[in-house]
């Protein structure tokens, strides 16, 4: 299937209930959030262990059948300007990985802030210390995949 960046498509309501997957890829843990179904909210869905990557990718196809993703958002790091360093380059690698194992169109997403963001959004609801570093990846995913649902709601692509 295909990886790219966005267009500025809506969201697609044509298969209902089919969601999209939204990955924020790290090297320990691959936060991971779903949309409800009908594009307006993004939920947490946990962490996965990413050290072995071949049990990661088959990790993802498993969750992605189970959830009934018809796409799959993968953040993308870039910096302020908008520039793509390193980790850009192997999400870029990671995104195509998750598309072969999945069969699933890969969509990649400027991530900028989104963990400042996740922090914010954990503090604000309580969750502070520890606790807070193992949620973390599945709060920046879930706000990878707002912005993104955002972002098509109003038909638009995410400025970079």
């Amino acid at each position: 299937m295909a990886v790219g960046d966005p267009e500025p498509a809506r969201h697609d309501l044509s298969e209902p209930g089919r969601r999209t997957l939204a990955l924020d890829l790290g090297k320990v843990r691959v936060g991971v959030a779903v949309d409800d179904g009908l594009g307006l909210l993004a939920h947490a869905r946990g962490v996965l262990p990413a050290r072995d990557r071949p049990a990661l990718l088959k990790a993802i196809a498993r969750l992605a059948r189970e959830e009934g993703a018809c796409r799959i958002v993968v953040g993308l790091p870039v910096d302020m300007r908008g520039h793509e360093g390193d980790a850009a380059k192997q999400a870029r690698r990671d995104a195509q990985a998750i598309a072969d194992a999945t069969g699933l169109d890969v969509e990649l997403w400027d991530e900028r802030m989104t963990t400042l963001s996740a922090a914010r959004s954990l503090e604000a609801s309580g969750v502070r210390g520890e606790k807070a570093k193992r949620r973390i990846d599945e709060a920046a995913a879930v706000a990878i995949l707002q912005s993104w649902l955002d972002a098509r709601a109003h038909g638009r692509r995410h400025p970079r």
